[in-house]
This record gives structure tokens, C-alpha cells and sequence, in this order.
């Protein structure tokens, strides 16, 4: 298959080259400029390439710290079926991304590594992008590693077959060719597929959002031609409006049971100034799950909806002068229902670097045996994922990484004086600050 992994001598050895030069390259390429239009395309090809170069280098140093990260947790007697956690995330940390980026990277590195050569010599080529193996190894993944093996001499050893392909023509390809290797175990994907159906809703510009439906084919098809008859009969009656805005209605109205979309009785929680709401103030608000709203968007949310509409507001005031929301404080160890809403609601997201998954854990900062109070300055929201990796050996969170082993009880002052700070650090030693938006009316930022 492929041969294994360079030693760590080896790594070492050209990870030290690697760093010196590209922090040279770095600083060259900050002030590439081209002599004319043809030089500005031939520059901008080269770094596509070397975009990709760079992603395959990245697969391969990943591929080998996950065996080192994994040996060392063996090391420390972690079960194996444990071992591994935390990996993704310090991955991500690195690059600057989402834990669950940082995990499907990993994914896929050890997939191109072990499993995958062609693909990840194409990266190394700069002939595919790191997007492109990606759909290349999504696509084969319920393969055996005999055919995803197949599946990748067929499609990446000659770099004429993906030349010129689309996106949508590379994945028929792949798919096609699994299909011919594996029917039954295509079809188990599908069924397994189906299994996994849900609804997601995430932000979108100018205070509106997606609502994403992952279906089945036949299902989706149905809905979308359900909704585009009632708008093309609603259209031919002098309707007003337009016609994605007669199916957008149309699917609140029927998934709701509302007579109008806009009767749709709703909860929210608004953090905003009492000037935005009582004064007309310019000052924009948070709505939790969605992020900033204007100033005029939040007082349209407290107004009643018309017809049978209603809504309910919980308003969490900042207080004049540093903009901190009022604040809570308990005896348990457990963080009360309503502190815990309190604290997701001052936090909006997860409160590690990168990541903007919705806050489903509400930790403690400084933890409860080091003598951390159950408190909302104590608190952080973060979510599942983050929670669980950071309970891996090695993994530290802090509220100023100048905390010494014996500065429990200055750790604590600096949790209380500043709570929305938190520096993490990882089993390598390298530390990422967090710091939360502060709500509105605040006077700005504060360090973590």
C-alpha cells in the first residue's frame, strides 16, 4: 500500500527546515507583485499549486503526530479506544480553525497517508486541491481498503484523468467507480444516509438565516415541487410578491401551522441596552443563536407579531460603564438551569478559538477541585466536542496563562475581574487566548 511514515528523527529534522523556510516565503510572499497580466496568471497558478503542496504537507505531518499524540496517551494510560481524542483539535487550533474542521482534516490526513497515495501525491503535485481529495476520499469511504486503493489508482495516478473535471463530474466519477467495486456497500451508505436526516439553522447576512432540511432525494424533490406549485398558482393572481418569497412564506406557514408567516409566535432572548429599546439607540444587539442584529431589528422583535402572533422577550440588561450582564452565583457543582442559560447567552458560542459550534456544555473555568466557584464568572460555554477534548492528558484552560502551579488564589481574583478571557493550552505547550465579543454597550473588547 504505502510505505510508512518518516521517523520522528526524520520529521524533526525536516520540520526545522521546513519552519525557517517557510517563514522566509511568508515574508516574500507579502510583496509579490507581477510585471504584467500574463506574469499576475502564471503567479497565481504557482500558488494555487503550492496552496495545495502545502495542504498535502500539512496531511502528512498530521498523519504522523496522530501516532505520536496516540502513543503518548497509551503512555499515560488512557484506553485505546479513548486514544486519539483531542488530536483533531489541537490540529485545528494550529490552523486556525473549527475543532470539527480541524477533526475532518485529520480524517482525511490519515486517509490520504494510509490509504489514498495517488491522491495525496496529486496534492503534493499541486495537480488537485485539498477540496478535491476531499471529495475524493468522501466518495470511497465505505470502501474497502483494497477498493478505495483501487478507486484511487483509477482516478489520481495519471493527472490527465481529473484535468479540466468539475466538482460534480469528479464525485459522478468516483462514485460511479464505486459503485462497480462495492454495490451492496454503496447501497448500506444510502440507508445509513437516510438515518442521519435532520434540520440545521445557521446565520445569514442582514439578519436572516438558513434553514437547511437533509433529506432524502425523493423527499426533497417532493417539498420543493410542493412549494414551487403553490407559487407559480399564487403568481398567476397578481401576487405581489415574488416568487421565492411565496415559497420561503409558504414553508414556515405549513411547518408552523400558522395562517401567515409572519404570525409566527416566537421566544427570545435580546441582550441589548436599554437606550436601543426604550431610546432608539444605534446600538446593536445580540441574539443568541444568530449573533449581531441591528439596533432597529431588535425593537421589530419586541413589538407583537400581528394577527395571533406573539412574542415573549427575556431581557438581559448590561450595566452602564464596562457592560457586564448581571450576574449569578451558586453553591452546586452543577451550574442551575438558569445560570447556564445565563452564561450560553453571555457567551453566544462556544468559547474556543475558531470554533462557532453552539454552546451545548456550560464548564467551569478555574474546576471545581482546584476551588473554582459554580458561578457566571466562572463559567464558559462551550460545545460537546471542545468539552471532551480538552479532558485528554496534557489539555489546560486557564483565565491568564501567567497562573503559576501555587497562584490558585490569584487565578481566582483574575476569573472574577475578568471572565470572558480564557487561555487554553495544549499537550504540545501552545497556547490559544479566547476572548468572548462583549455585549452591547460595553466599551470594547477585553483581553484574555
Amino acid at each position: 500500500m504505502t510505505s510508512p511514515p518518516a521517523s520522528n528523527a526524520d520529521q524533526a529534522e525536516l520540520l526545522d527546515l521546513s519552519v525557517q523556510d517557510l517563514c522566509a516565503w511568508t515574508t516574500r510572499l507579502a510583496g509579490l507583485e507581477s510585471a504584467s497580466d500574463a506574469d499576475t496568471i502564471e503567479c497565481i497558478r504557482a500558488l494555487e499549486e503550492m496552496k495545495s503542496a502545502a495542504a498535502a504537507a500539512q496531511a502528512r505531518m498530521s498523519a504522523v503526530f496522530d501516532v505520536s499524540q496516540r502513543r503518548l496517551q497509551a503512555e499515560h494510560g488512557m484506553p485505546e479506544g479513548y486514544r486519539g481524542k483531542g488530536v483533531g483539535a489541537q490540529l485545528a487550533l494550529a490552523r486556525r480553525e473549527s475543532p470539527s474542521r480541524g477533526a475532518r482534516f485529520l480524517k482525511l490526513s490519515t486517509t490520504l497517508v494510509h490509504e489514498m497515495p495517488h491522491s495525496l501525491a496529486a496534492m503534493s503535485a499541486g495537480r488537485i486541491s485539498e477540496w478535491r481529495a476531499t471529495l475524493l476520499a468522501r466518495e470511497t469511504e465505505c470502501l474497502s481498503k483494497e477498493h478505495r486503493a483501487a478507486v484511487d489508482q483509477e482516478l489520481a495516478a495519471d493527472a490527465e484523468t481529473l484535468s479540466g473535471l468539475s466538482d460534480r463530474r469528479l464525485i459522478g466519477l468516483a462514485r460511479r467507480a464505486a459503485n462497480r467495486l462495492e454495490p451492496a456497500s454503496m447501497a448500506a451508505r444510502a440507508v445509513k444516509a437516510a438515518n442521519e436526516r435532520s434540520v440545521t439553522c445557521r446565520p445569514a447576512p442582514d439578519s436572516m438565516c438558513y434553514l437547511t432540511a437533509l433529506v432524502p432525494v425523493a423527499q426533497g424533490v417532493a417539498a420543493l415541487a410542493a412549494l414551487s406549485r403553490v407559487a407559480d398558482g399564487a403568481n398567476t393572481g397578481g401576487e405581489e410578491r415574488g416568487r421565492g418569497q411565496i415559497m420561503a412564506d409558504t414553508l414556515v406557514e405549513r411547518i408552523t401551522g400558522q395562517e401567515t408567516a409572519s404570525a409566527v409566535p416566537v421566544q427570545v432572548q435580546l441582550v441589548m441596552t436599554d437606550r436601543t429599546l426604550l431610546a432608539g439607540d444605534s446600538e446593536p444587539a445580540m441574539l443568541p443563536g444568530y449573533g449581531v442584529v441591528s439596533g432597529e431589528t431588535a425593537r421589530g422583535l419586541t413589538r407583537a407579531a400581528p394577527g395571533d402572533g406573539k412574542t415573549w422577550i427575556r431581557r438581559l440588561y448590561t450595566a452602564p460603564g464596562d457592560g457586564a450582564l448581571v450576574a449569578m452565583d451558586s453553591s452546586a457543582r452543577a451550574f442551575p438551569a438558569g445560570m447556564a442559560r445565563f452564561i450560553s447567552t453571555r457567551d453566544q458560542l462556544c468559547s474556543t478559538p475558531w470554533c462557532d459550534a453552539p454552546i451545548r456544555h456550560v464548564d467551569h473555568i478555574v474546576p471545581k477541585a482546584a476551588g473554582g466557584p459554580t458561578s457566571d464568572m466562572n463559567g464558559r460555554g462551550q460545545c460537546a466536542a471542545c468539552n471532551y477534548a480538552k479532558e485528554a492528558p496534557g489539555w489546560r484552560v486557564s483565565p491568564d496563562e501567567r497562573a503559576g502551579p501555587d497562584g490558585r488564589a490569584a487565578q481566582l481574583r483574575r476569573v472574577l475581574a475578568q471572565p470572558h478571557g480564557t487561555t487554553t493550552t495544549t499537550p504540545t505547550g501552545h497556547t490559544y487566548v479566547h476572548t468572548t465579543l462583549p455585549p452591547p454597550g460595553a466599551p470594547g473588547p477585553r483581553a484574555g
